[in-house]
């Protein structure tokens, strides 16, 4: 959804980075999930759409899994913001570290997973955050590496409760093993919004860097 602001808006060119394919459970919420996309990376069936709005954006895709490992592929300093919705929580510092340290603007999708309130989420510095579980466990890993800044889109609705036989997720895009666990259920009127959110906080900096003198 944020992609999909962003390139309504008139946004014209965008970089995608995602390891995932789409699958059936993802049908509920995300807005490229189709039964005719099952099976196609996140990223190209995101491009088809793109193309289906503005067939002149310029549209780069990467089907892998950002980490320490490949950052140095992506020079970060080529964009004019970026939007970061990775759930693995290393990944996630990682990128906002390296962000941070070329001063490159980004903003954070904190949970939006476990909840059903889509008026709860709230834009702050991570250091305002309270309730979200993802928002601590960033900040703190944040704060060991001296960055206490860092604007969000976080949600002050307490996480709906998970099942205690919730199944192990088997999947290669998790690098800690502590996070190997299935994300929180979310149904398609909360993470939507979240993504909304998130493309009009970009959209609106990017107006106000570009306003004429």
């Amino acid at each position: 959804y944020a992609v999909e602001a962003l390139c309504r808006a008139g946004v014209g060119r965008l970089d995608l980075i995602d390891s995932d394919r789409v699958s059936l459970t993802n049908i509920n919420r995300q807005i490229i999930a189709t039964h005719k996309t099952v099976g196609m990376y996140k990223t190209d069936a995101m491009r088809e759409r793109i193309a289906e709005i503005n067939p002149e954006a310029q549209v780069t895709t990467y089907p892998v899994f950002y980490s320490r490992e490949n950052r140095g592929d992506f020079d970060l300093t080529a964009y004019d913001y970026i939007i970061d919705a990775i759930d693995s929580v290393d990944s996630k510092v990682e990128l906002i570290a390296e962000a941070t340290r070329l001063g490159v603007p980004i903003i954070s999708a904190m949970g939006a997973g476990g909840k059903l309130d889509p008026t709860a989420f709230r834009v702050a510095d991570i250091s305002k955050t309270a309730v979200c579980p993802l928002a601590k466990a960033v900040r703190v890993r944040l704060r060991k590496m001296g960055i206490n800044h860092l604007r969000v889109v976080y949600s002050e609705e307490l996480p709906c409760p998970r099942p205690s036989d919730a199944p192990v997720r088997e999947s290669s895009d998790v690098e800690n093993p502590a996070e190997k666990r299935n994300p929180p259920p979310s149904i398609s009127f909360v993470p939507s919004v979240m993504g909304l959110i998130l493309a009009g906080e970009v959209i609106k900096e990017l107006a106000k860097n570009n306003r004429p003198e």
